[in-house]
Formats: structure tokens, sequence, C-alpha cells
């Protein structure tokens, strides 16, 4: 009975898919988080009767044939990169990026690491790192004696001292892009690294060709709809159910054939 393994593979990828929905959920309030979506092919084929062969002597030939579908497998959980919203915070150290592009960091390990998640602080030392502490690349050190600092479109930073009328540029925020941002690897803490199929980083200036710009004062939201994700829940449940109830009918078949008396 064919139809116990086909609803059974049905049955892995519906679980599979709550899994990546309540991922999606789960990080409804992440900054910067990205939701993704599961998606499904068919598995192999088996051939009872092939398409276009002969079915006489005539030369009369099969117009479709007969193929038995194995089920259903995971062919890849895709990140969809659309921006999220901007959230307003009033802290002067968080930025947005509005665009394209992924803030760069340096992870204790010396590896470069990317993120969307904007919330910045200083560290002891001034300079401005994530809430996990490791800093932004290139490094920005905010004097001790600073009264004011300010971000601009650009990635500028200035800070103005007491007694200084004159803002002071003490770096300049760069963004990383990636020909295929969906190719990235999530590693957690909002963190993404550098893969095969995500290609080499490209990196600029904010606002550049290419680039998107950067908002002071705000965090980007994650991108997960809820109307949808619960939306997506229910049609997950529901095929889930259809396909237990295959795997019931298919028992229900196996055992009417099992009491037949000959």
């Amino acid at each position: 009975m064919q139809a116990l393994r086909t609803a059974a593979t049905g049955m892995a990828a519906q679980q599979l898919n709550v899994e990546v929905i309540s991922n999606n959920i789960a990080n409804m309030n992440t900054i910067g988080f990205k939701r993704q979506r599961a998606e499904f092919q068919d598995l192999l084929y088996q051939t009872l009767e092939r398409a276009g062969a002969q079915s006489s002597d005539q030369g009369t030939i099969v117009p479709t044939g007969v193929q038995i579908g194995a089920g259903v497998k995971a062919g890849s959980v895709y990140r969809i990169t659309e921006q999220g919203s901007m959230t307003a915070t009033g802290n002067r150290y968080d930025v947005a990026i509005d665009g394209r592009g992924y803030l760069q960091v340096l992870k204790p390990s010396g590896e470069t690491a990317y993120t969307r998640a904007g919330n910045l602080s200083p560290n002891d030392q001034g300079q401005l790192v994530t809430e996990d502490g490791y800093p932004v690349q290139p490094t920005i050190t905010i004097p001790s004696d600073a009264t004011d600092v300010i971000i601009s479109k650009s990635g500028q930073v200035q800070v103005t001292k007491a007694g200084s009328p004159t803002p002071e540029v003490v770096g300049n925020l760069e963004l990383a892009t990636f020909i295929n941002e969906g190719g990235l690897e999530a590693i957690g803490d909002n963190l993404f690294m550098e893969s095969g199929a995500s290609g080499p980083a490209t990196t600029g200036a904010p606002g550049s060709t290419g680039f998107g710009t950067l908002m002071q004062g705000y965090t980007e939201a994650s991108n997960v709809d809820a109307v949808t994700e619960i939306t997506s829940l229910i049609v997950a449940q529901r095929a889930y159910e259809m396909n237990s109830k295959v795997i019931s009918s298919a028992d229900q078949m196996l055992q009417a054939a099992n009491q037949l008396k000959g």
C-alpha cells in the first residue's frame, strides 16, 4: 500500500512547515528578523506505463501513460528579505537600515558576521557594539567627553564635545551586500555568516549605489506578518490532518483485504 508511505511523507513535510511558521511567530518582535518559508518538491515517480510507448502493432502511442507519485520532500527553507517597518527608539546609537545591506560585526573568533539589528551601544572603551558586545566594523569609538552623537544617512558618525560647537567626525559606518542574501547562513543572535551560496560580501558607504541608508534613532522591526503566519499555520494543520486521514483510510482498506475469505 504505497499510500501509507506517500501520506507519511506529507505529514513529515507539514510538520517541517509548522516548525518554520512557529519560528517566524516566535520572532515577531526580534529586531531585524527575516521570516522564512518552507518550499517543497515532489518525489520520484513510479512509471507503470510510459507515455509515448507503442500500444499496438499498428503504431498507436500511449498518450499519457501511468505514473504514481511517491510523495513530497522539503526542497528548501527560503529566507524572505523584504524590508521591515521602522520603529523609533529614541536611542541615539540605534540605526535602522532602509534598503539593502548589513552591518558588519567582528566576532570573538576574528570572523566577520553580518546583521540587520542596529540596536547598538558604546562599551566600556567607547566602541560601538551589538547587544552581545561584538564591535561594529569599521571600529567606531565615541569619546568619553562627547555630549551628542550624530549618525548621518551616509554612515558618517560625528560627535559634539563640551565647549566645542563644531562636530568632530570619529568614523564612518559601512554596509555589506550579497548577490544572494537568502543564501546567508543564520547562526543565531541576529547574526549571519557568508556562505558559498550567498557569494562574497561587497562593502560600501550607506546611500551609495546598491546600498541602503541609515536612520538614526530607529530599529528595523521583524518582517513577520501575524495574519499571514496564522493563515499559513491553519493551512498546514489541515494538510497534516488530511494526510493522517489518508493513512487511516489506507489502514482500513488493508484491514478489509485481510478479512476477505477465500
